[in-house]
């Protein structure tokens, strides 16, 4: 009988009144591929010296936190597509600035060592020590130190725990280990007078001026989501580094896995998130960079097997397939970057057509993400 009713209902032309299609699945490797390329080359293109300082309101040498994040998603491209260009263009960047951080190496500000994640990543391809002098010389200062406040806004997290998970691993040390773990726990439970994670609701206040009573124009706790999406991408890219012996493995796991599945529940019905988390009437919207983080760590979640598949795997896909599709200019631009900042109403309004202060992280997070995706593929 329900085949008799499909049949009669194609031919009758009613199918609207059946069940919607079905979702459509995630692109092939080689189209998802295509897309980062296409994406990259536009800001290849765009930068082809890769030590120009970047001129705005001020002048910013290129070794920021947003370029540096831009070079975490090209080597994670790298990693899946060897083009000699993108290792060209990396090492490029690294020798403009001689391999050294803005700030110098007594830095302790983790927007400046951002860089130093890239750094490590070309060390551990061609073994030049100079690569990783000077980010090393900054983080070894820190551990000489008692300082563990330094990370007060949650953005810190993704900028300087990777690195020190990746020096771990690189030197055999622990000690580097430890001390992230004591600045990420700092930042959890004592920043903002309580700590800055909400441990019933599972997501991230982005610094003090957020915390209660703070709240959204709804009532509701104010939860940036590139905020949010730095701290799932930071537990992602640390645990990638991290023995899964280490007791601070279980913990940012069980972080991940509840992070994940607060974040889950606020997909918005056309695959991105808002920028407010809470309240989606204030700057809601389409978004595109806390939306790759998203995809970016539930993806890497799905395909280690922590997350699971038939309940994530549907809104990574929908997620992807709306960032391809409404996100891409046909030259490769990204649309809907929310500019820098550190709360939902920053950089507003965030549109298609408008330009952000500065594109390179944006495209950092979806190469990030669309990665991942061409892995979990």
């Amino acid at each position: 009988m329900k085949m008799y009713f499909l049949f009669v209902s194609a031919l009758l032309g009613i199918g609207s009144i059946l069940p919607c299609h079905a979702q459509q699945p995630l692109p092939s490797k080689k189209e998802t591929l295509k897309t980062l390329t296409l994406a990259n080359r536009y800001f290849m293109e765009k930068w082809p010296d890769a030590g120009k300082p970047i001129v705005l309101n001020k002048t910013w040498p290129s070794n920021i936190w947003t370029r540096a994040v831009y070079y975490e998603g090209l080597m994670a491209l790298y990693g899946i597509d060897k083009q000699k260009s993108y290792y060209d263009y990396a090492i490029q960047w690294g020798d403009k600035h001689q391999w050294n951080l803005r700030g110098g190496i007594t830095t302790r500000n983790a927007d400046n060592q951002a860089c130093g994640q890239t750094y490590i990543d070309l060390y551990l391809i061609d073994k030049q020590e100079g690569h990783i002098q000077n980010i090393k010389a900054s983080i070894d200062s820190m551990l000489r130190s008692d300082v563990i406040d330094d990370w007060d806004w949650i953005d810190a997290i993704q900028m300087a725990m990777p690195v020190m998970s990746r020096l771990g691993k690189l030197y055999k040390d622990t000690a580097y280990f430890h001390r992230m773990y004591e600045m990420y726990a700092y930042t959890k439970f004592k920043h903002g007078t309580n700590g800055l994670y909400n441990q019933e609701e599972h997501l991230w206040w982005r610094d003090k001026d957020f915390v209660p009573p703070y709240k959204e124009p709804n009532g509701g706790n104010c939860y940036w989501s590139r905020g949010n999406g730095w701290v799932l991408a930071a537990l992602v890219r640390t645990m990638e580094d991290l023995p899964q012996s280490s007791p601070y493995y279980r913990i940012f796991l069980q972080d991940f896995k509840d992070m994940s599945a607060a974040v889950l529940k606020l997909q918005r019905p056309d695959g991105f998130w808002n920028a407010s988390l809470h309240d989606p009437n204030h700057f809601g919207g389409k978004e595109l960079t806390g939306t790759s983080l998203f995809v970016y760590g539930m993806t890497w979640g799905i395909r280690k097997g922590y997350l699971d598949k038939k309940t994530y795997l549907p809104a990574v896909t929908k997620a992807w397939n709306a960032l391809i599709k409404e996100c891409v200019h046909e030259d490769g631009r990204l649309g809907y970057v929310q500019s820098t900042g550190k709360q939902p109403s920053d950089g507003q309004p965030v549109t298609y057509d408008k330009i952000p202060d500065f594109e390179d992280y944006g495209l950092g997070c979806f190469l990030l993400a669309g990665t991942e995706v061409y892995k979990l593929k």
